[in-house]
């Protein structure tokens, strides 16, 4: 369980899930306006919303989670400003984001 206190800001904007520590902190730097390193949590979808990395400093250095889903997606929230690139949520909301939602799949049968 996450502490009350940490800030948890997801970004709205697509990212590439190629992007590691550096560049996501970068992002969170440039696109978020904050300090990767302030003890927050910073969470990343991928544009197929299947995906998602989070990033925190914990202590001395940054630590990466990397989730991907096969049978469901990612629910990014909507900020309620279009300028925005973040929208900031608490624990359990996150909780519900990194469940997922089921999705209706194509499945393809053999002839």
């Amino acid at each position: 369980m996450l502490p009350a206190s940490v800030r948890i800001f997801v970004c709205t904007v697509p990212q590439d899930m190629r992007k590691s520590f550096d560049t996501l902190a970068q992002v969170t730097r440039e696109l978020l306006h904050e300090n990767p390193e302030n003890g927050s949590l910073f969470v990343f979808v991928g544009k197929r919303a299947t995906r998602v990395k989070i990033l925190w400093f914990d202590r001395n250095g940054f630590c990466l989670l990397y989730k991907r889903l096969h049978q469901a997606l990612f629910r990014v929230p909507v900020a309620k400003d279009a300028g925005v690139a973040s929208v900031q949520i608490n624990a359990a909301e996150l909780a519900r984001l990194l469940a997922g939602v089921e999705h209706a799949t194509n499945h393809r049968t053999r002839a």
